[in-house]
């Protein structure tokens, strides 16, 4: 971990915090080259049009005639990553798989809604936050955010999105609801991606990434790291976990995402076991090196301590499979009946 990292963060973070623009991290020739490589990058990736599949819905039905409990409210929030985009089945977005798991694990049903929008940069997040919010009946209990890479690729300063994320985090943790943040991914493993963007976009996005951990947990928010793009098994794998097109995570990317989010979205709520074997604590550390260390590594958890420390957790054992499905079918008034199965 380099503590430059932290240094950067923390100055984006404290920007963001005082209203403050962009800061400049690049020269002016680097950033011409930046623009340039990006606008190859984006017609050798290509990327999916196709709207993502519709997840809403009820998970865990069969948990509301077994023990009587209410739903928990679980909403998406962010880019084309919150969405699903790059699948064509319901149950293989991060939405449906998180709601899966999350009701196996509470052993209750789980109501999902999904207001992510493709293409969105942090700017959305407010009018995201205003639907989510919208009847106070159904107020979420926790909420998933994925947000930060259409940010770094066009170009909006570091401490406005820290910013924009901030204020959608108060708002909810305002409202009662738990919130964890997937961070930026790492841009740097998109595979058409060549240097020297390659280098560029991965220091950006993890200097983003490190500076959103800071802001979330500032404001009472959980982070889990999407470095290497939802996880280092990216890197190793980028055939099987990239979408066809080459940008958007797989079915088994984002199985591989929702593994590594699901423990910090039980945690949230307090029902994931502290005895886990996958998770390690790695202690308190001031929250500007915590966020460093977790932005250069995926699925890593990083949640508020006191004053300006921060606890540090790593999971293992994450795997590829989809979370633990629930047995019973799903509620068939929902709008896209959602199904747990692969």
């Amino acid at each position: 971990m380099s503590m430059s990292r932290a240094r950067v963060a923390r100055r984006i973070a404290a920007a963001a915090a005082y209203g403050g623009g962009g800061i400049g991290l690049l020269g002016g020739v680097t950033a011409v080259l930046l623009l340039t490589e990006v606008s190859h990058a984006k017609r050798v990736v290509g990327g999916s049009d196709d709207p993502p599949p519709r997840a809403d819905g009820r998970y865990g039905f069969a948990f509301a005639r077994r023990t009587g409990q209410p739903p928990l409210r679980l909403a998406f929030l962010g880019d084309s990553t919150a969405a699903g985009q790059g699948v064509h089945r319901p149950s293989q977005t991060p939405g449906a798989l998180l709601a899966s798991g999350l009701a196996a694990v509470a052993e209750r049903p789980v109501d999902l809604r999904n207001v992510a929008l493709p293409g969105a940069q942090s700017s959305d997040l407010e009018r995201q936050v205003t639907l989510v919010l919208e009847d106070p009946d159904l107020l979420p209990d926790v909420c998933v955010i994925m947000i930060g890479a259409n940010d770094v690729t066009r170009r909006m300063p570091p401490a406005k999105s820290v910013r924009l994320l901030s204020d959608a985090v108060r708002r909810l943790r305002d409202s009662g609801c738990e919130v964890v943040v997937g961070t930026c991914p790492d841009l740097g493993t998109i595979e058409p991606v060549y240097q020297p963007l390659r280098w560029i976009a991965r220091r950006l996005s993890r200097q983003l990434a490190a500076a959103q951990t800071i802001g979330v947990v500032e404001q009472g928010g959980r982070t889990v790291s999407l470095g290497d793009l939802l996880g280092p098994e990216f890197a190793a794998n980028p055939r099987e976990l990239f979408g066809p097109d080459n940008y958007h995570p797989s079915a088994e990317g984002y199985a591989t995402a929702a593994m590594a989010v699901l423990p910090t979205l039980c945690d949230s709520l307090g029902l994931w076991p502290e005895e886990a074997p996958e998770m390690l604590d790695e202690g308190i550390l001031p929250v500007a090196t915590a966020a460093a260390e977790a932005a250069a590594e995926g699925g890593t958890e990083v949640t508020a301590a006191r004053g300006p420390w921060a606890r540090l957790l790593r999971r293992q054992g994450r795997t590829t499979k989809e979370p633990a499905t629930v047995s019973g079918s799903p509620d068939t008034s929902s709008p896209t009946p959602p199904s747990p199965g692969p």
